[in-house]
């Protein structure tokens, strides 16, 4: 690190758990970020102000009015852009030694796979099960750990899903693919603005400590928050033996 670097990142380098070695750990790493919306936008400038060196960001969306109540990466002048690449100007205006690299299109299938591959962790962001479910399989099948994050109306949600480990539980061990669930849309039901901001910050908060392997994260753990009660809980996972994505017995 040069001396602005240095500075830039003093208050990390305070932080004996963090360090020179832990700051050069995020300034190594490549992450992907599924979703540049209302849990994106924290998750996208607190990853790029943290200086994790390479972030790719996909969403397929543009953004429009009613985003600004919440999606605090886009701004009046962002209106009818794509989000990805609004975000991405943000994120390079706060930190311009960071590479990145914004993918205006909905990730799927081989393009999916690749991204997530050449990732060394991967953030969802999104707000659909269908997306969700194919990110999971993707990290599945490349062993990444998946960071999912979920928020509507009062209610939000956080776990991590370190699928480097054979014990871990997966996305699909929690919501199998083929429940039927209602899908609780924020375009539907409404979602109160600082909602994703709380839950977006602790995706990135896990997204941080799992790059650096430092401190206890949320695998094997659901965390959720209800902010209308002010209150917290946390449920504990288990990996499901016979999960069709995960299982590898």
């Amino acid at each position: 690190m040069d001396d602005s670097q240095l500075l830039r990142y003093s208050r990390h380098l305070l932080l004996d758990e963090i360090g020179i070695e832990g700051q050069g750990r995020l300034n190594a790493a490549h992450v992907l970020v599924v979703g540049a919306g209302g849990l994106g936008s924290p998750v996208a400038l607190y990853l790029a102000a943290a200086g994790v060196g390479h972030i790719t960001l996909a969403d397929h969306d543009v953004v429009d009015l009613t985003n600004l109540q919440r999606q605090i990466a886009h701004d009046m002048a962002s209106l009818g852009e794509n989000k990805a690449a609004s975000a991405a100007r943000r994120m390079a205006a706060m930190n311009p030694d960071i590479t990145v690299v914004p993918l205006p299109e909905r990730l799927e299938g081989e393009a999916l796979a690749a991204r997530v591959a050449a990732a060394d962790l991967v953030l969802d962001c999104s707000d659909n099960f269908a997306t969700r479910h194919a990110v999971n399989r993707a990290c599945a099948a490349h062993r990444k750990p998946l960071v999912s994050g979920a928020a509507v109306r009062f209610d939000g949600q956080i776990s991590v899903f370190d699928l480097r480990r054979d014990d871990a539980p997966c996305y699909a061990c929690l919501f199998p693919e083929n429940a039927r669930d209602a899908e609780m849309r924020c375009a539907e039901f409404g979602v109160f603005a600082p909602l994703v901001g709380v839950v977006g910050a602790l995706q990135a908060a896990e997204a941080l400590k799992a790059l650096m392997g430092i401190g206890t994260g949320l695998s094997g753990r659901l965390m959720l928050y209800d902010a209308l009660a002010a209150d917290w809980r946390t449920i504990r996972l288990k990996k499901d033996p016979a999960c069709p994505v995960c299982s590898r017995g």
